[in-house]
């Protein structure tokens, strides 16, 4: 795996890891540098080398520093230097980038390919409201586009998932560069009346992948569509076990269900820190589980698979308690 070394004046790059950490997950071989302002040259590029021995390895590095031409990038420059043909150096870090780049390291073995990769990223969220203060783009020729409906067949599903949160930094980043789907649609009756939710989620999709919002009953009937979708890979978004078991009762033909948050409220216990059930909750998984659908229980695509039925198991058992 490529490794990551984060470079900054002052704590903006421990900032940085942590945010990332917090959208995409703990990551293995990253590390953060921090410039002080007691200390000189010598001492950042003492860490600097303090930190590219921590990595597993250090033949293929990817630096990411605030700033072109400020001292954390000229000291990793000088480093750089001896290793330009395996090493990458990219500067303006924000976090879109971060993300993108720990998206790409599923994928990608070399630090020039994930450099080359992430630069739009770093632009693409730099973004203004109004929008109209955004400087307007040069005309180019228009790209082929990709049509709904060019050729007959039904959509393929590369991943359902419940999840509280819907579309967020994990699904818009790790999943979708996991399963690479053409559409994120989100199935949820309540969501798809809620114009302000509609809105922030459809904008919180990846480059290059439409978000929809869309109600139960329309999702039933896409899935029966047999001459609109043929072509299109969807990644399906369920706020609860509910809605998804009603999607599928009505004929969305899923097998498995991806389970990564499911939010706590009154009455519900959490055996775990990402999932809290409450009754129906509990008897929904089992009723599916009778229908044939299998669980994958995780947050992201590294993680390892958690075992539903002792999930299940130990929030029945603090509910049973709780209710005593």
């Amino acid at each position: 795996m490529v490794g990551i070394i984060l470079a900054s004046h002052g704590d903006f790059a421990k900032g940085i890891m942590q945010s990332g950490q917090m959208i995409f997950g703990e990551q293995k071989n990253v590390e953060a540098v921090t410039f002080q302002p007691n200390e000189g040259p010598d001492d950042l590029k003492a860490h600097l080398e303090e930190a590219i021995a921590k990595l597993d390895s250090d033949d293929q590095v990817l630096f990411l520093i605030d700033l072109w031409g400020g001292s954390p990038f000229n000291q990793s420059n000088g480093l750089f230097e001896q290793h330009k043909d395996k090493w990458a150096i990219v500067t303006g870090l924000n976090l879109p980038m971060l993300i993108e780049a720990y998206g790409s390291r599923l994928s990608m073995d070399s630090a020039h390919d994930i450099a080359a990769h992430i630069i739009e990223s770093g632009k693409d969220g730099i973004k203004v409201k109004p929008e109209e203060l955004a400087p307007k783009a040069v005309p180019a020729a228009a790209p082929a586009q990709h049509v709904s409906g060019g050729k007959p067949g039904k959509m393929s599903y590369v991943l359902a998932r419940i999840d509280s949160r819907l579309l967020h930094g994990q699904v818009a980043t790790a999943w979708s560069k996991e399963t690479k789907p053409t559409r994120i649609i989100v199935v949820s009756d309540g969501v798809a009346h809620d114009k302000l939710r509609k809105q922030l989620i459809t904008e919180a999709a990846p480059s290059g992948v439409k978000a929809h919002v869309i109600p139960i009953d329309q999702m039933i009937k896409i899935a029966k569509d047999d001459k609109h979708f043929g072509g299109e890979k969807a990644l399906l978004l369920f706020e609860t076990p509910e809605d998804a078991k009603k999607a599928i009762d009505g004929g969305v033909p899923l097998k498995e269900l991806n389970v990564g948050s499911m939010a706590h409220s009154v009455g519900k216990v959490q055996p775990n820190k990402v999932l809290a059930f409450d009754q129906t909750d509990i008897d929904t998984f089992k009723a599916l589980e009778k229908e044939g659908v299998t669980f994958d229980v995780r947050k992201v695509p590294t993680d390892n698979k958690d075992n539903m039925d002792a999930i299940l198991k130990k929030a029945q058992d603090a509910l049973d308690a709780q209710n005593k």
